[in-house]
């Protein structure tokens, strides 16, 4: 008799055995006999098949090299399926903070302090409201904001929106004489950096706080000019800045005009004294220029507006549960023609004032259709000193028209030359084709008085 060979083999309940004798396992030796060599019924049968002794092996390796395989298939489906189950159980919001913290502190090659993570997860919990007016404020950003409405400050002397197409920082108007007037910036410059850092991703009042500082210190802005297709550093010594949002004079003769740049705390008297003083010129007509105005406090420029219009309704709001808080005007308006200058950045507050005196017909419209922002906002501090400013209601023109999204249609629709409207604070008076329909408009609106008042 031939000397049986040895192997290993797969058992369908234990899986792969290790290589030993199998005739000590009986019931395997009895199973796999034919395979050994035996002469049994299951061999008689693969011989008449023409099945050699070669070929079976091979059939018997080939089926233990694949169930290897299934095994091994198996073992990875389980491993598979049970970190699946970890991986998606569900996690509360402190967990998963944590968990992030571990990942970060593990694995991540930046160097980082805890407390900027703490503030930009604020940040992004506000901002995932999809509101780009309701911002949240460390208490830096705070206190700043809190002083520019105020209407000092040390900074650059610049107003600044953020561009809802592109998001970026960009400047609406500067004031005269100030930094950035004085250092070449322009309307419609955007802020790409501020002392190297890049801000194109930063909410405003990151930005212009990262602006402001002491009097006498140096901040470089790097700039994007879109109408000259180019990106520089403009270097800029900060200045006290003592907001002057409200500038007056006499145009074409017997004409006031009063450009207001901003509707900040110190607005309203800024605008009294400038009413009192045109109106002493013995004008004929009054000019007020928002033009590039982003707006301010709502109680500031209702107050301005109540000056101007007649009595009714000047503006209303209405917060998400419906509830509608009314501002009235008094009976005293202005006594001589007025009307409003506006622009596309003509905005909010601009926006409330252009309204009630275009509804309460107390006067024309006269440039291109407005912003068209008709949402309020409130600031509500932390206890810490931080704070969140929230979009809390729509407002609404004396007629009921939201303007949200829509903005105002002037009644002399003038546009203005895109590279005259970047110099509107040092433009000429000749050069300004708005100011100049404006005044064309007033000087008629008094002629049809004058006439009406001889009949």
């Amino acid at each position: 008799m031939k000397p049986r060979k040895t192997y290993g083999f797969f058992s369908p309940r234990t899986g792969l055995a290790p290589s030993g004798n199998p005739y000590d396992d009986m019931k395997s030796y009895q199973r796999f006999r034919s395979f050994f060599g035996g002469k049994d019924k299951e061999a008689q049968q693969a011989e008449e098949k023409g099945i050699d002794e070669s070929g079976a092996r091979r059939v018997y390796l080939t089926g233990i090299v694949t169930g290897i395989a299934l095994a091994m298939a198996a073992m990875a489906i389980a491993s598979v399926y049970i970190r699946r189950a970890k991986v998606g159980q569900s996690l509360d919001s402190a967990e998963k903070i944590a968990e992030i913290m571990s990942v970060l502190d593990r694995y991540s090659i930046n160097e980082y302090k805890t407390a900027d993570l703490e503030e930009n997860m604020y940040r992004g919990l506000v901002s995932g409201i999809g509101d780009p007016y309701t911002a949240y404020f460390d208490k830096d950003a705070h206190d700043d904001f809190m002083q520019q409405t105020e209407g000092t400050y040390g900074g650059i002397g610049v107003v600044v929106t953020q561009d809802p197409n592109d998001s970026l920082i960009t400047v609406v108007t500067l004031y005269e004489g100030a930094p950035g007037a004085a250092a070449g910036m322009l309307p419609g410059d955007k802020f790409m950096k501020v002392n190297g850092e890049d801000v194109t991703n930063s909410a405003l009042d990151e930005v212009t706080s990262k602006t402001k500082g002491p009097a006498g210190t140096i901040v470089t802005i790097t700039v994007y000019r879109p109408s000259e297709k180019s990106t520089f550093d403009i270097r800029i010594v900060r200045e006290k800045i003592d907001v002057p949002t409200v500038l007056s004079k006499v145009v074409g003769g017997d004409k006031g005009y009063i450009r207001i740049s901003a509707f900040d705390r110190i607005t309203y008297d800024q605008f009294k004294d400038a009413y009192d003083s045109v109106n002493k010129a013995g004008i004929t007509g009054l000019i007020i220029d928002l033009r590039n105005n982003p707006g301010g406090l709502l109680d500031v420029v209702s107050k301005i507006t109540d000056i101007l219009v007649p009595k009714g309704i000047l503006v209303y709001t209405e917060d998400k549960n419906g509830n509608k808080d009314y501002t009235y005007s008094d009976d005293t308006s202005v006594k001589v023609p007025l009307a409003i200058l506006v622009n596309g950045s003509s905005a909010s507050a601009s926006e409330v004032l252009s309204g009630a005196v275009k509804d309460l017909k107390a006067g024309v419209l006269v440039g291109e259709k407005t912003f068209g922002k008709g949402i309020v906002q409130n600031l509500y501090p932390l206890s810490d000193g931080s704070a969140v400013k929230v979009t809390v209601a729509k407002y609404y023109t004396p007629n009921g028209i939201c303007i949200q999204g829509d903005g105002l249609t002037p009644d002399y629709p003038v546009e203005l030359d895109p590279d005259l409207a970047t110099r509107l604070s040092t433009l000429e008076e000749e050069n300004d084709t708005q100011l100049q329909k404006a005044i064309e408009v007033l000087g008629e609106m008094a002629k049809m008085e004058k006439q009406a008042s001889k009949e």
